[in-house]
């Protein structure tokens, strides 16, 4: 039987990390196998991708040579990882997949949505999760939580100005609601344990009892 894949989404400080791993003890509690992993990354190779594209200390790269590193990232970790566990039954959950580039670089520079999605359908042969979880918080939250979690220590993409952010929230929630059968918008504000009982409800209502 063919496992499950759900991906969180959002922009930064909304929480994905926390919500990842909240949600696969939640899976693993109820007798599932899960692994979580995490994009640009989840292999060797997207791996030090991941620190040629995030390096703040780095020359920095276009929105179109963004978009192709990222593209080769995720096609080494479909490939390598996401196939191999959904075909034995796996659930993964993923921090990221292919609408973080559409909403971080497809809006930007020459590089279209269609763009994005042309280079998933080459590279990842256009795997696209069974749900995708959107979580959003409000402007002055992120912001808060950032300065918390990075200091004066945020990664090339992640410390880009509050326009740049805000502009990116509004393209994931565009994306969203273009894609209602594959999105689920959640609310981000509250504790981290009011935020998974969000998550959880939504997993339930598409996915079906987790236990």
């Amino acid at each position: 039987m063919a496992g499950r894949f759900i991906t969180f989404e959002g922009g930064e400080g909304v929480g994905k990390s926390t919500q990842v791993k909240l949600l696969a003890q939640a899976l693993e509690q109820s007798g599932a196998s899960v692994i979580t992993t995490r994009e640009p990354g989840g292999t060797r190779g997207a791996e030090a991708i991941r620190t040629l594209l995030l390096d703040p200390e780095g020359e920095g790269w276009t929105p179109e040579a963004e978009v192709l590193l990222f593209a080769a990232a995720r096609s080494d970790h479909v490939e390598r990882v996401i196939r191999p566990a959904l075909q034995a039954g796996k659930w993964v959950l993923c921090d990221r997949f292919v609408d973080s580039t559409r909403a971080y670089q497809g809006g930007e520079g020459s590089v279209s949505d269609a763009d994005v999605l042309t280079l998933h359908r080459i590279g990842s042969k256009g795997l696209l999760p069974d749900l995708t979880i959107l979580l959003e918080a409000a402007d002055r939250d992120t912001a808060d939580r950032l300065r918390a979690r990075d200091g004066d220590n945020s990664d090339r993409i992640g410390g880009r100005d509050q326009s740049f952010h805000h502009a990116v929230a509004q393209r994931f929630a565009s994306i969203a609601q273009s894609e209602p059968e594959r999105f689920v918008r959640v609310d981000g504000s509250g504790t981290p344990e009011e935020v998974h009982e969000r998550v959880l409800a939504a997993v339930r209502g598409r996915l079906g009892p987790i236990g």
